[in-house]
């Protein structure tokens, strides 16, 4: 990825921005079809990212490097927020985002248990971000024993992170302010914090 030093994120803030966002679109590559993106929840577990997907899904038989991409939150920035607009007119439209890119090999499993382990931690990872309390041992034992014939899991081992957080670190104090001022407000938020403020 194209990294500005101004834009670039510590591993441990690309980290956390991974665990904020919960699904990636996990690129992975065929000789037959070419480069394939799945969308996809995965979750940090020491240096791996984990998930499952559907037997069916020919991805995880794609063993080998992948990139996931994060992107919790984008935006569009226009220029008329910006009051350098009324000084010089020279401004330009622009994308405010966050984005991590995470790079690594893909490992597939079958066994069962990595497989509920790895279900139940997903389940209880978004049941908590909703403020639910939902559990896999809600569900009949049979039921489950069946869904969890129906996928396989995957297992990414970390290389390497690259965190981008793009949001107006390269503009004039006041055009930061016209942003927060009127971006909508999660990417307003984000401008904030990324100017200190």
């Amino acid at each position: 990825m194209y990294l500005p030093t101004s834009f670039a994120m510590t591993e441990d803030d690309a980290r956390s921005c991974i665990s904020a966002s919960g699904a990636a679109h996990l690129i992975t590559h065929d000789p037959s079809v070419g480069l394939d993106a799945t969308v996809l929840p995965l979750v940090l577990r020491g240096n791996s990212l984990v998930g499952h997907v559907a037997r069916g899904n020919p991805i995880w038989k794609r063993t080998g490097p992948v990139l996931a991409i994060f992107t919790p939150l984008d935006g569009y920035v226009s220029p008329s927020w910006y009051p350098s607009k009324q000084e010089h007119g020279k401004v330009v439209p622009t994308w405010n985002y966050i984005t991590v890119h995470v790079h690594g090999t893909l490992h597939a499993h079958q066994e069962s248990s990595w497989i509920r382990e790895v279900v139940e931690h997903l389940t209880d990872v978004h049941e908590q971000r909703i403020g639910s309390n939902w559990k896999v041992s809600d569900a009949p034992a049979e039921f489950i024993e069946g869904q969890l014939k129906a996928i396989v899991g995957i297992d990414i081992l970390i290389d390497r992170i690259e965190g981008k957080s793009k949001l107006s670190q390269n503009r004039a104090s006041q055009d930061v302010d016209g942003v927060i001022a009127s971006a909508p407000p999660a990417l307003a938020d984000a401008v904030r914090t990324a100017a200190g403020r």
